[in-house]
């Protein structure tokens, strides 16, 4: 008679079968994987959730597919390792590619389990993570491994403006794949790492252009050049810490508010504001010097900091309150708008209009970059981007103009007339169509032709103009502006304003979407 297995042998297997999955594609390959400065799919998934809270899904699944010797081939988890935890207490679904495994290639059972952590996501309303270390398809499953992709872009789509989607870029992203993290909210992508959908062997048969894998699909060729990635980390470790602090300051989905973290009610009157910025309208500075004197303790989270520099971008918080920043940046190109810069800065407003996070806007614009490069690039269009983020918004939307805002890119920063619930200013603030300078040459043209000392004229006008259109209280007398402030009380004036704009409602037409420009 056969031996009926006892509960104990049958724990006994359980526990020898885990074990042998969570090997991966075995101790060998774990080596290699160190030796590349590399975590594991599960080191990287330890690391990121609070200690035992990870709930692994789907963990003894396999392929199915018999072709071109994969009868035998063992794929312990798919290559991707699946399934749900808590970061700082808060739950969110988790898919994490392991390379050990076939290279992390990823064929029909491994997306079905990545989009079944996304369905779970929605159902649950939680953030969604994926962690990228895969060397593409599997070619061996042919069309199945396309078809797994579709069902990944298809539900990338469908979380999108419902619960947040963070992409951590740790290894090879090629081909395909790559479309899934252009797909999510934030891309961290670490050093090492390349990410690109033809490689260099492939667009050196196409178009005789001889590339490096960095120089094509690193992070200086995202970051800075092609704007697809929003932060940069050195390792594994630190692509864990930054999701982490990403999350901190997000809601759960779109029908939460911000969470509400360690407030710093400290909002007395900060005189060293009153020198950062220069009088002198064509003087640099650094805006973020402004923007760490006003958020609780200094704790600005920089979006993109490395692509279009011109404007800033990011997350920090007001008495607690998790506020989006956008500010020009006098340092990099006098602060202008550009393409690069308008999508950057649209791009995130919509975001944060998605996740019910208030918008906190630092003007100081010269207005929009001219040039024929520009103007053949789209400016227009990509300039309009601006126009139509902050008018759709309806989250909170406060505005600080803190020295230029000029022509059509003082409407592009949030003024009073796309729905900026408030609008203070500097006494330094200059408000107008364009520059004193080139101003007095359209309005009075004939009379410093006319005047026989030109440019003592010329000279007079400009203070003219200035003392009647480049200060606040031209715009303040009609109502365009709500109050001329102490830059000192800015932190002040902005919590007060959150507080007041709290439950703040907007009625709007009923349409299924809006078409903006794209």
């Amino acid at each position: 008679m056969a031996h009926e297995a006892s509960m104990q042998e049958r724990l006994a297997a359980l526990e020898e079968a885990r074990a042998k999955v969570s090997l991966g594609g075995g101790e060998d390959k774990i080596e290699k994987q160190h030796e590349r400065g590399r975590l594991t799919a599960r080191e990287r998934i330890a690391a990121f959730v609070d200690e035992g809270t990870f709930q692994e899904t789907g963990m003894f699944a396999t392929h199915r597919t018999t072709h071109f010797g994969m009868d035998t081939a063992v794929a312990p988890a798919d290559g991707v390792v699946t399934g749900c935890g808590a970061v700082f207490g808060r739950p969110v679904h988790i898919a994490s590619q392991d390379f050990t495994v076939m290279g992390g290639s990823a064929g029909e059972t491994q997306s079905n389990k990545v989009a079944a952590m996304m369905e779970a996501s929605v159902i649950t309303g939680t953030p969604f993570v994926f962690i990228n270390d895969s060397g593409g398809a599997r070619v061996q499953e042919g069309i199945d491994s396309l078809s797994g992709y579709g069902k990944v872009f298809y539900q990338n789509v469908l979380l999108s403006g419902l619960v947040p989607q963070i992409s951590i870029i740790a290894g090879p992203c090629a081909g395909g794949a790559a479309y899934s993290p252009a797909l999510t909210d934030f891309i961290i992508q670490t050093r090492g790492a390349q990410m690109f959908i033809t490689g260099p062997g492939v667009i050196k048969s196409v178009t005789g252009e001889d590339v490096t894998p960095e120089a094509l699909g690193g992070v200086d060729a995202h970051m800075v050049k092609a704007g697809n990635i929003h932060f940069v980390a050195e390792d594994d470790e630190q692509a864990i810490l930054i999701a982490q602090k990403l999350l901190s300051f997000l809601p759960q989905n779109n029908t939460e508010e911000p969470p509400v973290v360690d407030p710093d009610y400290i909002v007395e009157p900060d005189e060293s504001l009153r020198d950062i910025v220069p009088v002198e309208a064509k003087k640099g500075y650094d805006v973020r010097d402004v923007i760490g004197r006003i958020v609780d303790r200094g704790d600005f989270l920089e979006v993109q900091a490395g692509y279009a520099q011109n404007l800033v971008v990011g997350f920090g918080r007001i008495v607690g309150r998790t506020v989006g920043i956008i500010a020009n940046q006098p340092s990099v190109m006098s602060g202008v708008l550009d393409i690069n810069s308008s999508d950057k800065g649209s791009q995130f407003i919509r975001f944060c209009n998605a996740f019910n996070i208030p918008l906190v806007t630092f003007v100081d614009v010269p207005g929009f970059m001219p040039g024929v490069a520009q103007e053949h690039g789209g400016i227009i269009r990509h300039g309009a981007k601006m126009l139509y983020a902050y008018s759709s918004a309806s989250v909170q939307k406060i505005t600080v103009v803190l020295r230029k805002s000029y022509g059509g890119a003082y409407l592009a920063m949030c003024s009073k007339d796309l729905g900026a619930d408030r609008v203070f200013a500097w006494p330094t603030a200059e408000i107008a169509v364009m520059g004193a300078d080139g101003a007095v040459n359209v309005v009075f043209r004939r009379e410093i032709e006319a005047a026989e000392d030109k440019e003592a004229k010329r000279a007079e006008l400009i203070q003219l103009y200035k003392d009647t259109f480049s200060t606040p209280f031209m715009a303040a007398s009609r109502g365009l502006v709500d109050d001329i402030i102490d830059p000192a009380d800015t932190r002040r004036e902005i919590a007060m304003a959150l507080e007041v704009l709290t439950n703040k409602r907007v009625t709007r037409p009923a349409k299924k979407h809006g078409l903006g420009p794209v």
